[in-house]
């Protein structure tokens, strides 16, 4: 690929802005909502402001919520020619600190609650003052996307202003390999993991989607994610690509979401499968009940067939795809189109299958020797939309594979191939397989026998060590049931040694920043109630 700008992440933004320059590009709720030519004039004056000494800066972060500055910093960012990367105001002070100091952010853009993180940071700093050194520049805008001025005297970073006669005239070229965005994944030791995405890779992977899409300036797009989940970038770049409108879903308005969804004009919708579930609990996920949907995607999480069985029978009109892919690999690389027959037929352990990779890249199986595999194993991929490696080179022990010359990507997920076809069924984990009693467990497996059991919604099993060896505990949800009688229904299912010892029933499982189901805190509730 060549150094030009049509591989700028940011060129979608610019198609969107020639297709429908008076189209609503952004609506936030009752916040705010802006035309294409509106978010673009904030984006070049905020972009001139943070190349305002003439040293545009080499990495933007964008420390916000759902708001105006989120957006607008973000677009901003990227018009800089900068890597761009993503930050949530929620998270912990020392994980902030940390992505911060990975990165490498020359300049950040914040909002009202991002401006009180960074306070938060300030305050809990040791040794040096902070991260942000007097050379970083922070620009601070409301939820309205106003400027606020002044410094803060006990800051030591600079707070700039805006000045729209600096505003930058075009976005600043970008080559192909360049670091459109970084964002952060869970180490195995708990610390941050940087992913730099290329424009060269996101440039492929829209490219795909819109061979495979048929969105246009009339469609509106969900916005569920949060920015440093890069699902979001899906929504955001489908969506500007289009010339189309991103609206914000509000928390609040899961429980109504059937109504919300069609006083918003809702037509792609995009979200973790958890959703569904929750959305189902509320009553109203009903028969034609979200008639204005033409699109449904989710990813995040293994989606189960009901799950896409009753989502499909409330959108009859929308079709639904499951879309699978890891942060390494550029959002997704992978999606299955839901069929309710053959879907359903093809489907292991109740999971929707993951579908075909996409065009342009190869993949392999390893078995547990590390030989390939022709029908099961570890799903490894290498193409266009790969990841260079980690931030940190010392990431990348165990996650990538160098064979037959090249550079590939070990997912930590078992996949199987769908016989006479391109389509992946997704298996799980590696690391969700244990060996207990001498039995080989796939915990997918106790999920999927577990909520076949009468008045169980959904379910999921974690590990809990205990004296003399392991033992799996279940958390569900539905009708509250003797563990006896699950057990005895069980019993019937599955061989002895792989039958839970305990059983605990929640009203809705825990969900993280993402909206996944938050495994690790299930784990520490199993050792609290449970632990020897």
């Amino acid at each position: 690929m060549s150094g030009t700008v049509e591989y700028a992440l940011h060129h979608r933004f610019l198609r969107g802005l020639e297709i429908s320059p008076d189209g609503t590009a952004l609506r936030l709720g009752t916040l705010a909502a802006l035309s294409y030519r509106e978010v673009h004039g904030l984006a070049l004056a905020w972009a001139g402001a943070l190349c305002a000494d003439g040293t545009p800066p080499r990495v933007v972060g964008v420390l916000a919520g759902k708001t105006v500055p989120a957006y607008v910093g973000l677009l901003a960012g990227l018009y800089t020619g900068a890597t761009v990367v993503p930050l949530n105001p929620d998270f912990p002070s020392e994980r902030t600190r940390r992505m911060l100091e990975l990165s490498g952010v020359e300049a950040i853009v914040v909002d009202e609650e991002g401006a009180e993180a960074l306070s938060r940071l300030q305050l809990r700093a040791t040794g040096p003052a902070s991260v942000l050194s007097s050379r970083t520049v922070v620009l601070s805008a409301s939820a309205d996307g106003t400027v606020l001025t002044g410094a803060d005297a006990a800051a030591p970073w600079r707070q700039i202003t805006v000045d729209p006669a600096a505003a930058l005239s075009v976005p600043r070229t970008v080559a192909a390999d360049d670091t459109a965005y970084m964002l952060f994944t869970s180490g195995s030791t708990g610390n941050p993991k940087g992913v730099p995405i290329s424009h060269g890779s996101t440039y492929h992977y829209f490219q795909l989607l819109d061979e495979r899409y048929d969105f246009t300036a009339q469609d509106v797009f969900s916005q569920t994610f949060d920015l440093n989940f890069d699902c979001a970038m899906f929504d955001l770049f489908c969506a500007w690509g289009a010339g189309a409108t991103l609206v914000t879903i509000p928390p609040h308005s899961y429980r109504r979401l059937p109504d919300h969804l069609r006083e918003e004009g809702i037509t792609v919708w995009f979200s973790t499968p958890s959703a569904i579930s929750l959305i189902r609990r509320t009553g109203t996920l009903t028969p034609d009940s979200l008639p204005t949907l033409r699109w449904s995607f989710f990813a995040g999480e293994a989606l189960h067939c009901q799950d896409a069985a009753d989502w499909h029978e409330a959108a009859s009109g929308s079709y639904l795809e499951n879309i699978y892919g890891p942060t390494e690999l550029t959002i997704t690389i992978t999606g299955h189109r839901w069929d309710p027959v053959a879907s359903a037929e093809h489907g292991v352990n109740g999971l929707v299958p993951i579908g075909a990779v996409h065009p342009g890249h190869d993949h392999l199986l390893l078995a547990d020797d590390g030989s390939l595999a022709e029908e099961e194993g570890e799903f490894c991929v290498t193409g266009p939309q790969m990841t260079v490696g980690y931030l940190d080179p010392a990431d990348d022990e165990g996650r990538f594979l160098e064979r037959d010359g090249r550079r590939w990507y070990r997912t930590g997920d078992r996949v199987r191939r769908l016989p006479g076809s391109d389509e992946l069924l997704y298996l799980g984990r590696l690391d969700s397989q244990i060996q207990l009693q001498g039995w080989r467990v796939e915990l997918a497996e106790v999920d999927h026998a577990v909520r076949s059991c009468p008045g169980v919604e959904d379910a999921l099993t974690v590990v809990q060590e205990v004296e003399g060896g392991s033992e799996l505990v279940v958390f569900y949800t539905g009708t509250r049931t003797s563990p006896v009688v699950l057990a005895r229904a069980l019993r019937e299912i599955l061989p002895a040694g792989m039958l839970p010892r305990r059983y605990e029933h929640l009203g809705e499982f825990p969900l993280n920043s993402n909206r996944k189901i938050d495994r690790k805190a299930l784990t520490t509730r199993a050792t609290a109630l449970f632990g020897a």
